[in-house]
């Protein structure tokens, strides 16, 4: 399957029939939130990719998934996202990509779920600046704003509803987080992170590292 009309470097083997040979070099795999979404990329181009909104189960279902891509979606270089988002979906990403690269001998690196969000949104509609918000806990938003090139101009902050609304002063927002903006600010588009999407990234933005990025602290604590 050929991602959104991109063409790749292809050769062909004469045998039988004809087969095409597509060598991919990259495995995005993003987990971060409610969506479980693979590509493969060959070239910046995605060849094959899929995408599932599941909700719960990334654990069960990553692995299938990659399983699915050509060639098992073996790949000498592999992207994760690293948050912000689900604490689990983002630990079952970076564990399962830090696995395959083991077995494969693959370079691991990272990048944002707000980001590949901004991303997408301002390849389907530019503006000079964009806000990325994704559901957070507690009823709260993870956010960060980007210029037009993708550069962050703030920090990821987790914030309640109406302080992310105010601090969005017309700004175009973007995520799964609006949903709790509904009738606190205008120019609100749901979304969540696609893999496919990642080729939309500026390369420093996809070369984080793979730790995770939580964005706020994690609700269970030590004692003492």
């Amino acid at each position: 399957m050929f991602g959104r009309g991109s063409t790749v470097n292809i050769s062909f083997i004469v045998n039988d029939r004809a087969s095409i040979i597509v060598q991919a070099d990259t495995l995005v795999i993003e987990t971060a939130t409610a969506a479980c979404s693979v590509a493969l990329l060959a070239d910046g181009r995605v060849i094959e990719a899929r995408y599932e909104e599941i909700g719960r189960g990334h654990a069960e279902r990553l692995l299938p998934m990659i399983a699915e891509l050509a060639g098992g979606g073996r790949a000498s270089r592999i992207l994760v996202d690293v948050g912000p988002g689900s604490f689990t979906g983002v630990r079952v990403g970076i564990a399962a990509a830090r696995g395959l690269a083991l077995g494969w001998g693959s370079e691991v690196r990272g990048f944002s779920s707000l980001a590949l969000v901004a991303a997408a949104a301002l390849a389907r509609r530019p503006s000079p600046r964009i806000a990325a918000l994704l559901e957070a806990g507690h009823g709260e938003v993870f956010m960060q704003t980007f210029d037009a090139a993708l550069a962050p101009l703030d920090d990821v902050v987790s914030l309640p509803p109406a302080a992310a609304a105010g601090m969005l002063a017309g700004i175009p927002a973007v995520g799964s987080g609006v949903r709790r903006l509904a009738g606190l600010a205008d120019e609100l588009t749901d979304g969540l992170p696609d893999a496919r999407d990642l080729p939309l990234l500026p390369a420093m933005l996809a070369n984080l590292d793979p730790r995770p990025l939580y964005g706020r602290a994690p609700d269970a604590k030590l004692p003492g």
